[in-house]
């Protein structure tokens, strides 16, 4: 029923189209402009005998008249124009719908049952309740007179960017960072938001949140990743390489985003020149385990004391063998930091230090070990 329907619609459509056609003459009569003419012609000459003109002008005024008499008559003369405009559309009164129908016919179908009211029903219903819950934690975030917890502008952020709204993901991803002792993962969160809503580009401002990302976390990857964006943006694509490879070197065992850093390094590394990365790619010392960290949660004082030493020890030993692991060395130097041992941990900031001639121009691990080495002055 409805294919009939579709059928006479786009022939009603076509003959209005064709109708006008229908006698094979050019809908532009010049006949009535030639007239219109002629009577000028009349009225200049006209004119001069009663001296109301001059002859000059008489005479300019006659040439011009008969030249557009002219013109329309060789215009008359010649239906060429007028005829390929009037095949052109009979070809597409004619084919338009033709192949509207046949493109249909292959791939569309009517038949396709809708969705339920029900269904849709309940899908609205749905999406109602969530954006009646994002307004109140919204509010409620707002109204807190100590500028809301962290984890509740997090969580709203990530709802933001599940709605698919950027802008106000970016805006609470910033207020979550404002917060005392905001992660690394956050700043990673916030520039992630201001790339998409500028539509793929690292903006300065991005490129600011990056850094602070990686100072608190030289091994966050989404900020790797992002950083490196960001060069292959400045048509900075070595640099870039060279960061997510460096990156992967230093990865400890598997993890999800390791293909999407290989993906990437290979298809700058066929820009530029580059060998593509194999599927083996080398570790650093392997960091505790979750079963590691639920047993610690379980000693006593002194034997998770004697766990963390065993656990540091354990790394220091393995970057001896590893000695240009660079990333094995800032978390050694930050374990030291975190047992109190200063002397310890300025070593290992200046066997790091000592490795970043093999950093990529603008990594932040180079400030990071700068700024830790004169806090340790």
């Amino acid at each position: 029923m409805i294919t009939a329907i579709l059928l006479a619609l786009a022939l009603l459509a076509a003959a209005f189209v064709l109708l006008p056609l229908r006698s094979g003459r050019d809908v532009i009569e010049h006949d009535g402009s030639r007239a219109i003419l002629v009577d000028q012609l009349a009225e200049v000459t006209r004119d001069a005998d009663r001296e109301l003109i001059s002859k000059v002008e008489a005479q300019a005024a006659q040439v011009e008249i008969k030249r557009r008499i002219l013109a329309i008559a060789r215009d008359g003369q010649r239906p060429d124009a007028a005829i390929g405009g009037s095949r052109l559309l009979w070809v597409a009164a004619l084919f338009v719908p033709l192949f509207a129908g046949g493109y249909y016919a292959s791939f569309g179908s009517p038949n396709i049952a809708s969705m339920p009211f029900a269904e849709r029903g309940e899908e609205l219903s749905e999406q109602r309740e969530i954006l009646e819950l994002t307004q109140r934690l919204s509010e409620r975030l707002n109204a807190d007179p100590d500028g809301g917890p962290i984890e509740g502008w997090v969580l709203l952020g990530q709802t933001y960017m599940r709605m698919g709204r950027s802008s106000d993901a970016a805006v609470a991803f910033e207020t979550a960072t404002q917060r005392d002792g905001a992660p690394s993962a956050v700043y990673s969160m916030l520039a992630e938001a201001l790339m998409i809503e500028s539509e793929g580009i690292v903006t300065p401002k991005a490129v600011r949140v990056i850094g602070q990302a990686l100072a608190l976390d030289p091994l966050n990857p989404a900020a790797t990743y992002y950083q490196a964006i960001g060069l292959v943006q400045s048509d900075e694509e070595g640099a870039a390489h060279d960061l997510l490879t460096a990156r992967l070197s230093s990865a400890q065992g598997t993890a999800p985003w390791m293909q999407t850093f290989v993906d990437e390094a290979n298809r700058i590394g066929s820009r530029i020149g580059r060998d593509p990365l194999d599927a083996t790619l080398p570790t650093a010392p392997r960091g505790p385990t979750a079963a590691d960290i639920e047993a610690v949660g379980e000693m006593s004082e002194e034997d998770r004391a004697a766990f963390i030493q065993s656990m540091v020890a354990r790394l220091a030993g393995q970057l001896e063998d590893n000695p240009d692991d660079i990333d094995g060395w800032l978390r050694l130097a930050n374990a030291y930091l975190v047992l109190g041992q200063s002397a310890d941990a300025e070593t290992a900031f200046l066997r790091a230090n000592g490795l970043t001639d093999t950093l990529p121009d603008g990594d932040p691990r180079r400030a990071l070990i700068i700024e830790k080495l004169q806090d340790l002055e």
